[in-house]
């Protein structure tokens, strides 16, 4: 039985560009499954020998890893309180798909940043691509079984986060936490807009 359609609502709302991004095998797709109101856009190819020594894959949790996006995951939620519609775009995380983010970066208000505490360093990439744009983010660390807990001002610390910029802990598994960390960053893009325009 298909699913019962969600369509927009007929109030007016507005609409907004969200980047999900983060190295491979962050919880992107997950994250934009696990929100999404709408059945979700996913163009995951299986990764073949041809990735071995270009895509990193030897982290815990990462070894058994089938597949990996190739262009874009794509989703929708409504935050109705807000006034708010999220468009939700997972971009790749290799660099050799820079091409395709710098696309898909293309007409977004801000993004969602998803870390790994055991990983971090591989996430300084695609900070630098979110800021060389100018886009404001929010920084979820995504709470994997085997990542070590950090203090927020260490974490602060070790990914040069501006003071402005929120820092928040979500499991991409589960809604509501998700439902958060896209929250925080709405506010924030909320917050950003009101100084702007002050």
């Amino acid at each position: 039985m298909p699913p019962t359609p969600v369509y927009l609502p007929e109030s007016p709302h507005e609409r907004i560009k969200i980047l999900v991004a983060g190295p491979l095998g962050i919880g992107k797709t997950t994250a934009i499954s696990t929100v999404s109101e709408i059945p979700t856009l996913h163009t995951d190819e299986v990764m073949t020998t041809a990735a071995v020594g270009t895509d990193e894959i030897t982290h815990h949790g990462l070894q058994d890893k089938k597949t990996t996006t190739v262009a874009t995951d794509f989703g929708r939620l409504t935050l109705e309180q807000a006034g708010v519609i999220l468009y939700l775009f997972g971009t790749p995380g290799q660099r050799r798909f820079r091409p395709l983010w710098d696309d898909l970066a293309e007409g977004a208000l801000g993004a969602l940043v998803l870390v790994d505490t055991e990983r971090l360093q591989e996430s300084f990439e695609v900070m630098d691509l979110i800021e060389e744009r100018g886009l404001p983010y929010t920084v979820a660390v995504n709470a994997f079984p085997h990542s070590r807990t950090v203090e927020p001002d260490t974490l602060r610390d070790k990914l040069d986060l501006a003071d402005h910029t929120p820092l928040v802990v979500c499991d991409a598994r589960d809604k509501n936490s998700t439902l958060d960390a896209l929250i925080e960053l709405t506010a924030h893009l909320i917050t950003l807009a009101g100084d702007a325009s002050s």
